[in-house]
């Protein structure tokens, strides 16, 4: 009699057509879980993204070519009110996590509140965390909390020349 062949693992779910907004901390989670496979390097990117504009999707780009699976924290409509100042955002937080998924390369999306992204980068321990070029590897808030758990700071993107304020002024015709 022959032996029953060894059972594989079963493979990770394929990765979504479009990124996912994921509920909460717990929901994204279990998703990176799912698919963080041997080898597969995580990458967590975060920000405001109200009103995307073409440094928004060259910092994004830069976060992906980082990793396998791209993560994005949207900071939420109080943080981004506390952050950025009274009339901000333009955007509430659930439009502008859909609109952040709907970028090609973007796997997750999380809207948060808190201040920075210590919590979501100790929850998720990403291999890399992805700044824009507004910091340097040393001005990264997070830098130590990253350093804790064995990850590496990446400044990506294109220089600081876009932004969601000037595009605003340019608008009403102030710029």
């Amino acid at each position: 009699m022959g032996r029953a062949p060894k059972a594989r693992p079963p493979a990770p779910p394929p990765p979504p057509a479009r990124g996912e907004v994921a509920r909460d901390l717990a929901d994204l989670c279990a998703r990176v879980a799912a698919r963080r496979g041997a080898g597969t390097r995580v990458v967590l990117a975060n920000g405001h993204f109200d009103l995307l504009h073409v440094g928004h999707v060259r910092y994004l780009q830069g976060a992906r070519a980082c990793g396998d699976l791209l993560v994005v924290a949207v900071n939420g409509d109080e943080s981004t009110r506390r952050l950025k100042g009274p009339g901000r955002p333009f955007l509430p937080a659930a439009e502008r996590a859909e609109i952040v998924a709907a970028i090609s390369g973007v796997d997750f999306v999380l809207v948060f509140e808190e201040p920075d992204v210590a919590g979501i980068l100790r929850a998720v321990k990403p291999d890399v965390h992805a700044k824009g070029t507004d910091y340097t590897a040393e001005t990264v808030p997070e830098r130590a909390v990253v350093q804790e758990y064995g990850g590496a700071v990446k400044i990506v993107g294109d220089a600081k020349g876009h932004s969601t304020t000037d595009l605003v002024a340019r608008v009403r015709g102030r710029a």
